[in-house]
């Protein structure tokens, strides 16, 4: 398991395992955020399987899977949304770590600055610089 923070309750992994999940609550965490589509996975890790595991561990579990370059305003939301409604640390991983951690960047805007944002995710491991523009847009918005 190869957890990459973000903040101080969001970390973003690439593929999880199903037993994973244990230990991962165990450590703390209390919401799982599948961002990859079950049509790149076997059935032994879709959604329903990790959803089945993460509950059976006492975790909430989110499907907001993205396919790049798919991304809509709706997924950043609904990942912002069940960030915001956890109520302990949260892991959100994909098949790199990636998405999830562009969801995270762009569900910032407006809360953090653009740089901040984009230095978080850089000590993650996911250089996301070209995201600049649009966290910055997104944050005009606000």
């Amino acid at each position: 398991m190869d957890l990459r923070p973000l903040d101080h309750t969001t970390s973003v992994a690439p593929q999880l395992e199903p037993e994973d999940m244990a230990a991962l609550a165990q450590d703390g965490v209390t919401t799982i955020i599948c961002n990859r589509p079950d049509a790149e996975i076997p059935p032994s890790h879709q959604a329903a399987a990790m959803q089945a595991a993460a509950e059976a561990a006492g975790m909430a579990f989110t499907f907001n899977p993205i396919a790049m370059p798919n991304l809509t305003m709706d997924a950043v939301e609904e990942q912002a949304d069940a960030i915001a409604g956890a109520e302990g640390r949260v892991v959100a991983y994909c098949a790199s770590g990636t998405r999830s951690a562009v969801l995270w960047a762009l569900s910032m805007a407006g809360k953090m600055p653009a740089d901040d944002i984009l230095a978080s995710t850089a000590r993650a491991g996911y250089q996301l610089g070209g995201l600049k523009s649009q966290i910055e847009a997104l944050e005009a918005q606000q």
